[in-house]
């Protein structure tokens, strides 16, 4: 009897070992220069079932974005959190962007922004604050790319640093 709970617990130990596992959590942008358009344009990956519970948790709606059940709530809802999470500045001064739209890849949104109407020889720097989902999530990182011509810089952003910039 001895023998058979010392091998029960021996082929049940594993499972509990990973129950305890912590999900990573982590968002993806890529932020370019078009000279062709003469707009800065961005695009940011974002976990769905993450923004889901960050629109579930700061505005009380049961979110279904990804979902057969995605409402037109949902869809402004998350518009208006990266409105209000996700900012651009050019040379320095905060810009208003275009949501242009969104689409699903998988378990990701992909969220689709532009600054229109940007002159390169105008641009100096290129200014991104995230909070994307770090007021849910204390270990929440935003990855950022910025891209210009040649010029490329990525940032690491965090709950206590929210900013990277890109300077021309």
């Amino acid at each position: 009897m001895k023998f058979l709970k010392i091998g029960l617990l021996t082929l049940l130990l594993p499972f509990f070992a990973f129950t305890g596992v912590h999900k990573f959590y982590i968002s993806v942008t890529n932020v370019d220069y078009s000279e062709k358009d003469r707009s800065v344009q961005i695009i940011t990956r974002i976990f769905i079932d993450d923004m889901n519970n960050v629109i579930n948790e700061r505005y009380g709606i049961p979110a279904k974005l990804g979902t057969d059940r995605e409402s037109s709530m949902d869809r402004e809802y998350l518009e208006k959190y990266l409105r209000t999470k996700f900012v651009v500045e050019i040379n320095g001064e905060t810009v208003t962007y275009d949501f242009i739209g969104k689409k699903y890849d998988t378990d990701m949104v992909i969220c689709y922004l532009e600054v229109p109407n940007i002159q390169r020889d105008e641009l100096k720097q290129i200014g991104i604050t995230n909070e994307v989902l770090t007021d849910l999530f204390d270990d929440q990182q935003n990855v950022v790319h910025i891209k210009v011509d040649n010029k490329k810089k990525s940032h690491v952003l965090i709950k206590s640093h929210t900013k990277g910039m890109l300077n021309l």
